[in-house]
């Protein structure tokens, strides 16, 4: 019995990155400007604020329905 649950849950993990792999997500790239303990933004040393940046993910918004 073990042998058929454990092929069942190989078989299943290997099927899953074909499913998790279908949509493309679109990121977009969030900066932020640093701030120190005070709250002051921090320069480097040319003078230049310094920003962290990341990249987020894009969601299309959902329109209400009409009624």
């Amino acid at each position: 019995m073990k042998h058929i649950i454990n092929g069942f849950l190989v078989s299943m993990a290997l099927c899953m990155p074909v499913f998790a792999a279908d949509v493309p997500r679109e990121t977009k790239k969030v900066c932020v400007d640093q701030k120190d303990k005070a709250g002051n933004s921090v320069k480097d040393a040319k003078g230049n604020v310094k920003q962290t940046c990341k990249a987020v993910k894009q969601h299309k918004k959902l329109e209400p329905a009409k009624q």
